[in-house]
Order: structure tokens, then C-alpha cells, then sequence
């Protein structure tokens, strides 16, 4: 006999498998390296992730509720698919800016909606997912992408100039003046700037990665090496890899999958933007640079060495602030405002290193982040440390304006107050 689930009135809850949004992940990160350098040293790759998710994160919570959508009052139906919204959402926002990779999209997408059942569920999905991108996109219009934005320092003693072996000029200027996902201004967490030549502090910085950064003949521990080569690639893809693996490890359901994704990517491309408003700014030399010129930064504490090299190639623009801290900062304090904890049970991979790390606190992952680009010899401490501590108030900002359980009762409504960055001296 057949069982009620079987009856001719019985109605399948609409399909809202969270997998889709990972599967979708997946394809961002393909189609942003397909079409971007995967090695790109520069922002960008973070925030195209960041409008794809928030897109898909509008495209579930208008069905699903929970959260409150991001910018948009639209709601859909009761009865729509959430993972069919999610699929569509994806899948017009990459088309909309990667229009090359039609053909491998088009073909993602008839593979992902035919994982679907068809019928009504389906149909109103795909179209309030279609709403969700044109809402993104036009949100986006105008926001100063690929704007022409000129560094017009002239050289001088700490002062930012391109360095070897290329001298390729400042990377994508235009990050610094974009309009931000969810901060007022590029401006809003500018931090104070960067130690002054002649400081105490400054020459500690510059001895430090002078020793521990050294291509050749450095003090290194073969761990402390690995760790600098483990953070020396594209982190956006370190980050999306493991937040598919959080979320399913930890089975979260659609709305909260698309949550952790769009806080993290948006918080993450706020604080790209952060950086590189700091960035233009304040312009401040890389380590290769004060190093090989140190004889004309009037402290009598830094020796030049014009054949100093770093152990990873500098990568072309200023030191001040370290945008890889800077996400790294932002993105954990996210997560642990989400998650409720600074237990963080993440697990990170390299591909440079083919090795994956895993992090129980957040404060783990800050402090190696940190370390790492020191011990690459591509930053300065100071500008890891407040890097840091800029995304951590990016992150702060997320979850108090954004992304927030529609019921205050939530168990996850309330991130917690600990900064997730190392403590330190610097400001």
C-alpha cells in the first residue's frame, strides 16, 4: 500500500539543496580564473565572488526568509525553489560579466536545473533567482569599476615605486575608490599610517623582514617557510574552497550556506577595497624597496643591501596595508560573528604547497597570515598587523548592518565582541 508521501494531493517540499550554491562556488571560482589570471596579484577575484554570493544569498532568503535580504525588500514566493533562485542568481551575474565563458556556463546551468524537478516550484525559482541578479547588477552600476585611477606620488624615501623583477606598475588603482558592498566609504576604516621613517618601530619592521624575508641565507625553520609559501597565492580560492567544506561538513541548509557565503565575500571585498584605499593613500614603499634604499631613510638603525631579495615576488603595489590581512581579518571575524564562536574548524588548502591546514580558532589562521607575509618578504608587520585589525572592524560592521536573522531570538544573532587578530603594539 502505497504510503502518504505517494498520494495523488501529497506536494514534495521545493527543491533547496544547499549543494547547489557549492556547486556554483565552484563554477565562480572557474570562470573568474578562465577569465582573470589565476596568479592575478591583485583584489578583483574577491570581489566578483562577493556580488555572485550576495546574489544568491538574495535569491534563497527572499524565498526562504531567515535572514534579511542584502539592499532589497523583494520577496518570493512560498512555493519556489530555493535552489533553483540560487542556480539562476549565479548564473546571470557570471554571465552578465564574464560573457565569454557563455558556452561553459550555459552548459553548467542546464546540468544544475536539471538536477530539478520540474513544475511550478522550478519555474517561479529560475525567475525570482533572474530577479535577484538584475537587482545586484543594477546595484552595481556605476560603482567605479575599472575606473581610471592614477598613483602620482612622485619616488622618494618611503615612498611606493615599482619593484623586481618586472616593475609592473600599481595593480587595478581603481579598488581603492570603488564603491563598497557594505561600508559607507573606501574611506570609513582607513587606518592611521604607517610608521614613520625614522621611528623605532619602523626599523624594527625593516630588520625583521630584512632577516626572516630573505630569499637566501635566512633563519627560517623549514615551517616557517612552508607557511609563507602556503598564503603566497590567490587566497580567494583558499577561502571559497574551504567555506564549501565548512558547510558541508557541518550539513548547514540553503539559507544559512548562502549566508556564510555572502557575509564572507562581502566582507572580504570590503576589505580589498579598505586596503587599496590605503593603499593610494598612503602610498608606502615595499620591503625590497626600503631595503635596497635604505641608506636614504635617515635611520640610523637600517643598513642597505641593494642586493636583497625576497623569498615570493613582490607584488605591484604598496605595502600599507596588507590586503591579504585584510581579508583575512574581515573574513574570520565574519565567521566567528556567524558562527557564534572564534572556534572556527576550517580547513585551508594551498595549492602552491599542495598541503591543507586546519584551523580551530580564528586567531590561529590571523596569526599565521600574518607571519606569512612577513617571512615571504613582501610586507612589513605593521602593515599585516593593522590589515588585520581593519578587517576585523569590516567584519564587526558586516553582521551589525547586514545579514542579520530576521527573529532576534536566533541562535546566531549576535556576533561575539573578541577580535580575532593577534595582539600587538601597533595601531
Amino acid at each position: 500500500m502505497a504510503g502518504p508521501a505517494a498520494t495523488a494531493d501529497s506536494h514534495p517540499p521545493p527543491s533547496a539543496d544547499p549543494a547547489a550554491i557549492r556547486d556554483w562556488n565552484v563554477i565562480a571560482t572557474d570562470t573568474i580564473s578562465a577569465n582573470l589570471s589565476p596568479t592575478r596579484p591583485s583584489g578583483q577575484v574577491v570581489m566578483w565572488h562577493g556580488f555572485v554570493s550576495a546574489a544568491v544569498y538574495n535569491a534563497v532568503v527572499g524565498i526562504k526568509g531567515h535572514y534579511a535580504p542584502y539592499k532589497w525588500r523583494a520577496r518570493g514566493p512560498s512555493t519556489a525553489s530555493p535552489e533553483a533562485a540560487a542556480v539562476a542568481a549565479a548564473h546571470r551575474v557570471l554571465l552578465t560579466y564574464f560573457p565569454a565563458s557563455q558556452a561553459p556556463l550555459d552548459a553548467a546551468y542546464a546540468d544544475s536545473l536539471a538536477k530539478i524537478p520540474d513544475g511550478n516550484a522550478k519555474r517561479q525559482g529560475v525567475a525570482f533567482g533572474e530577479r535577484a541578479a538584475e537587482h545586484l547588477i543594477e546595484l552595481r552600476e556605476g560603482d567605479g569599476r575599472f575606473a581610471p585611477v592614477e598613483f602620482t606620488a612622485a619616488p622618494a624615501p618611503g615612498v611606493w615605486r615599482p619593484t623586481p623583477p618586472a616593475h609592473l606598475p600599481f595593480i587595478d588603482t581603481w579598488l581603492g575608490r570603488l564603491r563598497p558592498l557594505l561600508l559607507t566609504s573606501p574611506a570609513q576604516f582607513r587606518p592611521g599610517g604607517p610608521p614613520a621613517l625614522s621611528s623605532a618601530r619602523y626599523a624594527q619592521d625593516v630588520n625583521e623582514v630584512k632577516v626572516m624575508g630573505a630569499k637566501t641565507g635566512s633563519p627560517r625553520t623549514a615551517h616557517q617557510t612552508e607557511t609563507a609559501l602556503f598564503f603566497g597565492g590567490n587566497l580567494a580560492v583558499q577561502l571559497q574552497t574551504a567555506f564549501r567544506d565548512y558547510t558541508a561538513r557541518h550539513h548547514l541548509d540553503i539559507a544559512d550556506t548562502a549566508r556564510m557565503f555572502a557575509a564572507a565575500n562581502a566582507s572580504a571585498t570590503d576589505a580589498v577595497i579598505t586596503a587599496w584605499d590605503a593603499k593610494l593613500h598612503y602610498g608606502f614603499w615595499r620591503p625590497i624597496t626600503a631595503i635596497h634604499l635604505a641608506d636614504t631613510d635617515d635611520n640610523p638603525a637600517t643598513e642597505a643591501d641593494p642586493q636583497w631579495q625576497p623569498l615570493l615576488i613582490t607584488p605591484p603595489h604598496p605595502d600599507y596595508i596588507s590586503g591579504h590581512a585584510a581579508v583575512a581579518g574581515a573574513v574570520t571575524q565574519t565567521l566567528t560573528g556567524i558562527l557564534g564562536t572564534t572556534h572556527l574548524d576550517l580547513n585551508i588548502p594551498s595549492e602552491i604547497t599542495a598541503t591543507t591546514r586546519h584551523y580551530e580558532y580564528a586567531v590561529q589562521f590571523n596569526e599565521d597570515m600574518i607571519n606569512a607575509r612577513v617571512w615571504a618578504g613582501i610586507h612589513f608587520r605593521t602593515a599585516d598587523i593593522v590589515g588585520c585589525q581593519a578587517g576585523n572592524r569590516i567584519g564587526g560592521w558586516t553582521l551589525t548592518h547586514y545579514f542579520q536573522p530576521l527573529r532576534p531570538t536566533h541562535p546566531q544573532a549576535s556576533p561575539p565582541a573578541q577580535q580575532t587578530c593577534p595582539h600587538d603594539s601597533a595601531s
